[in-house]
């Protein structure tokens, strides 16, 4: 976007990203392709690893008979992980270069645990799938580039990983980046950057590969520290999801009422109309609390109190917005939805729908359609959707609520599909968004140098 904030990118004298710059990405592909080797080799070479903790892997790999260290223990801390060489939950790693500092999630590989690649890739900025050399694209393949699809993650880099396995053949790689690119094209994403890469031997992570003279291209870092953070959420519908409403109630502030929350999207401002949904009720900004001082303006993410004009009735769960940018407010939602819980969801199903800070009841109307992801195609009224299908539902609930679409706010056009029993996670869901949609929103970007805006 062309605003400039304290949250977008900036360039030096140099025209390098400033090392301010921050990154969010996750790492997504089938079980043994390698993520949490990438990952680990990633830290490795940059440098990242305390002596410490290089250390404690290395005893690690001993132990178990290995002569190098394995660099996936690096990030597969769970000892289910260490025991059976696979990735059970998101491990969230924190590093930086001089050129940026990153915050990666690496995410599960095993169908059952796709569920945590939605964690994962919900707020990430780009997604690093990971395809082995020697099976090319495979249906979790499919699934992860549909879901990094569906959550408009505006960067996708395909990481053909196990060259060495392959004798680094160029033709090998070229069909799988072909054959991946086509299909995340149908899906609508907007970017895909294709690396051959060998993580445990450290071709093109960090370092160019000097077994790989065709290829010209970045490595897996360098793409990494130069990408376009391009997304500015200041500049988007402001949003503030109240959590929390203080009345201390004392002698130095007696009539003090604000409300509290991490602004969503946007930016406020003192004097600014808004409205409270979902009652509809107006006011103005009379002030805005930031860490204990005054401030005229504030934007996301920052958390704040807002204080109003007129005293009218807000509790948590309601949502402050500018009165000329008010989404409507409904008590049927269209979505798609991964569905990520063991037990099938199905028409009549009494859910709990769970979006910001507010929980209200509802029931599955209508599931009209679910994916296919091998020919991208629509299965019309599947009755039910079961572990790890994606599919669209039209969910009516008891109270009204005002949901933007996905497509134009990650944070108030998602939410959570719970189940009323137990709190277990049945579904994440993004409103209004389709395959459809997504595949204009990916030929708009392309016609966009600036990539896209959130």
């Amino acid at each position: 976007m062309s605003t400039t904030t304290p949250s977008a990118a900036s360039a030096d004298s140099d025209g390098l990203l400033s090392a301010t710059t921050l990154l969010r990405f996750a790492t997504a592909g089938s079980v043994d392709d390698g993520k949490s080797t990438l990952v680990g080799r990633l830290l490795h070479d940059s440098k990242s690893v305390l002596a410490d903790q290089l250390e404690a892997v290395e005893h690690a790999s001993r132990s178990r008979g290995q002569e190098a260290p394995d660099l996936a223990l690096l990030t597969d801390g769970l000892r289910a992980e260490r025991e059976q060489g696979i990735t059970i939950d998101v491990a969230y790693r924190y590093f930086a270069t001089p050129r940026r500092r990153f915050i990666l999630a690496d995410t599960p590989g095993h169908v059952q645990y796709t569920r945590n690649m939605v964690t994962g890739a919900s707020t990430a900025e780009l997604t690093v799938i990971l395809v082995d050399a020697r099976n090319g694209v495979v249906e979790q393949t499919r699934r992860h580039a549909a879901i990094a699809a569906l959550l408009r993650v505006p960067h996708v880099v395909l990481a053909v990983n196990k060259m060495d396995l392959v004798g680094y053949e160029e033709a090998v790689f070229a069909a799988i980046a072909e054959e991946f690119t086509a299909y995340a094209t149908e899906l609508g994403v907007p970017e895909v950057t294709a690396v051959p890469i060998s993580a445990l031997a450290g071709d093109n992570v960090v370092e160019a590969s000097a077994n790989m003279g065709w290829y010209s291209g970045p490595t897996v870092l360098e793409h990494l520290e130069t990408v376009p953070v391009s997304h500015d959420l200041t500049g988007c519908h402001a949003r503030l999801p109240v959590q929390y409403v203080i009345r201390p109630q004392t002698a130095e502030h007696p009539d003090y009422r604000g409300y509290a929350g991490q602004i969503a999207a946007g930016a406020f401002r003192v004097g600014e109309q808004v409205t409270v949904l979902p009652s509809g009720r107006t006011s103005r900004i009379k002030g805005i609390d930031l860490l204990g001082e005054a401030v005229d303006i504030a934007w996301t993410p920052q958390s704040v109190t807002l204080l109003l004009e007129d005293d009218i009735d807000v509790s948590r769960g309601d949502l402050i917005v500018p009165s000329g940018d008010a989404p409507a407010t409904s008590q049927d939602v269209e979505a798609t939805v991964c569905h990520v819980a063991d037990e099938p969801l199905r028409v009549g199903h009494r859910v709990l729908l769970k979006h910001t800070t507010r929980t209200v009841k509802a029931i599955v109307k209508e599931i009209p359609s679910r994916l296919t992801l091998d020919d991208l195609s629509q299965h019309s009224d599947p009755g039910q959707l079961v572990a790890n299908d994606i599919g669209r539902v039209v969910v009516r609930t008891a109270e009204p609520l005002a949901i933007d679409a996905y497509a134009d706010s990650r944070r108030t056009g998602s939410f959570l599909l719970i189940d009323p029993a137990d709190g277990t996670t049945l579904a994440a869901g993004m409103a209004g968004t389709s395959f459809a949609a997504t595949a204009e929103a990916a030929e708009a970007a392309a016609a966009d140098d600036d990539g896209w805006d959130f």
